[in-house]
């Protein structure tokens, strides 16, 4: 099985859906950001701090990491940023380009994996935003080291991931209010399903989903040469029983160390 392909389509049939993370930002928000008054987010609820960006991005090369969606891209583009939207879903990069040619902005995208920015030469981006996505990848920590290489000395990374916690839980149950211990961290969606159950799931273009450890999301960015500058924790809106207990998604701001 290839589980980039899988969560490709996947995202795909998200967009069709028209789930939460695939849905345009409107004519009013971009024409907001023209003027600076914008805000994203990388995780749920809570947007990013105006401070962990410079205060005009003009000019500035931002990659938006596993970002289609249309959502943060066009904001940063109209926010006056040159902006590349990567991403492994054809449609959720056509979400950009519809929000780009809706309100005439200028904005760059390429369908590829998180784990390949080859694409792309070294040092070439001031900062990357990226959105909690990291789930989809088996091993994160080429996530980490594609961003330092292709981010410019001092650059910026802003991301998005999830707190491992979350996964321990039978997902069904605590989205009826249960909460269920079940599984171990690192794991992954298809570790949670019978062997009867995995090619229904895959039949059905679900995305296969992997929860990693903190260290392997916190010590990971520092292993790729960051140096985390800022953090904060964000839930899903008090909306799941979890919220009562504990903030299950993580932001970090890290910064590239210069190289003498």
């Amino acid at each position: 099985m290839d589980a980039t392909q899988q969560n490709s389509n996947a995202w795909d049939k998200k967009v069709e859906e028209g789930s939460r993370y695939t849905r345009l930002v409107s004519s009013e928000v971009i024409e907001k950001s023209r003027k600076g008054d914008w805000n994203i987010t990388v995780t749920t609820e809570k947007p990013v701090p105006r401070s962990w960006f410079p205060e005009s991005l003009k000019g500035l090369k931002i990659l938006c990491l596993a970002s289609g969606g249309g959502q943060q891209g066009p904001v940063l583009a109209a926010a006056g940023a040159d902006v590349t939207v990567t991403d492994i879903s054809a449609k959720q990069l056509a979400q950009d380009e519809k929000v780009a040619k809706r309100d005439g902005l200028t904005l760059k995208t390429a369908q590829g994996d998180m784990t390949d920015l080859s694409d792309f030469e070294d040092g070439y981006f001031d900062i990357i935003v990226h959105p909690v996505s990291n789930l989809f990848v088996n091993n994160v920590q080429p996530v980490w080291n594609e961003a330092s290489r292709v981010l410019k000395n001092k650059g910026v990374l802003i991301a998005g991931f999830t707190n491992p916690l979350l996964w321990i839980f039978d997902d069904d149950q605590e989205q009826q209010g249960v909460l269920d211990v079940r599984h171990s961290i690192p794991s992954s969606t298809l570790d949670y399903l019978q062997k009867d159950e995995v090619q229904d799931y895959i039949d059905s273009n679900e995305t296969i989903e992997y929860a990693h450890t903190l260290e392997d999301q916190i010590q990971g960015q520092m292993d790729a040469g960051f140096v985390i500058a800022g953090f904060y924790e964000d839930d899903f809106g008090g909306t799941r029983i979890i919220d009562k207990h504990i903030k299950t998604f993580i932001a970090t701001k890290a910064i590239k160390l210069a190289v003498d």
